[in-house]
């Protein structure tokens, strides 16, 4: 498709809410999955230094962020997408697939029970929340494969009341859907098609005819880890080649070193749970 498509329509920040848990005690301890090496040096001071600059670009964009208190012993809770999903005013609190997550439900679902939410339960099925479960327009994207139960994504539409998109992710290192995939606003996406089983694929394809497609060096940088306001597209620096192809569809990239965090297998969307209320 013609390139002038993209570099006339004026792209238009839209203010979100965002929920956030400083990495205070954030570290490698254990492995669940292939980027997470415990024998590798990690720092959080460094990993919170990161965090902090990535909170500030959101508060600098305009978005309002919201924040968890982070609990002892849980490393991994700096991930907050992971924690649920929120969609129209209703929240599904996440069931992690691995017990060293477990004690993470509990927080999120005591910081939703405090707030003005319209319903608040916690999933039935394995389901970790914004990591596997993208809203694209009025449909969500749906990853399993390595940590969501596809049976989750059932749940997932009876809850929420939209319709849901199955797609099953083939490449380890790309575990969860938001490691692969990025909404970037209604009907635009960017993908590594690799991530995903042939038949995921063609219904990728199909369905968004002209998304941005990831190159290997990109996606291994967690490049697709990236985070949309309509305009700006918060991203980790590294993704060069993602960067130039998102200004040319009229995007502006916003590259975020997130390193330390990267080494537990997280980056920019990891960080961040968006909070979807209901249209008045």
């Amino acid at each position: 498709m013609p390139e002038e498509k993209f570099m006339n329509n004026a792209r238009a920040a839209v203010p979100r809410r965002y929920l956030m848990c400083r990495p205070t005690y954030f570290g490698v301890t254990y492995s669940i999955n292939p980027w997470m090496d415990p024998s590798i040096a990690t720092s959080a001071e460094v990993g919170l230094s990161q965090w902090k600059r990535l909170h500030d670009t959101f508060v600098e964009l305009g978005h309002d962020v919201q924040l968890i208190e982070p609990v002892p012993g849980l490393p991994d809770m700096v991930f907050a997408a992971n924690g649920a999903i929120v969609v129209d005013s209703k929240v599904l609190v996440a069931r992690f697939r691995h017990a060293q997550r477990d004690e993470e439900s509990a927080a999120y679902l005591e910081w939703f029970g405090r707030g003005d939410w319209s319903e608040v339960r916690q999933a039935e099925y394995i389901n970790e929340g914004e990591g596997d479960f993208l809203c694209a327009g009025g449909e969500i994207l749906a990853g399993s494969g390595f940590r969501s139960d596809v049976r989750a994504h059932d749940e997932v539409r009876e809850f929420f009341g939209r319709p849901v998109v199955s797609l099953t992710l083939v490449d380890p290192r790309f575990y969860h859907l938001d490691t692969a995939l990025s909404v970037l606003g209604d009907g635009e996406i960017m993908y590594h098609r690799a991530a995903f089983s042939p038949e995921s694929q063609a219904i990728l394809a199909e369905r968004f005819p002209d998304a941005i497609l990831a190159g290997e060096e990109d996606a291994a940088a967690f490049g697709l880890n990236a985070l949309s306001d309509g305009r700006n597209v918060i991203l980790p620096r590294q993704a060069v080649g993602l960067a130039a192809q998102l200004r040319e569809r009229g995007y502006t990239p916003v590259g975020a070193d997130l390193a330390e965090l990267l080494k537990a297998g997280g980056s920019v969307k990891c960080c961040t749970l968006e909070l979807r209320t209901k249209p008045s």
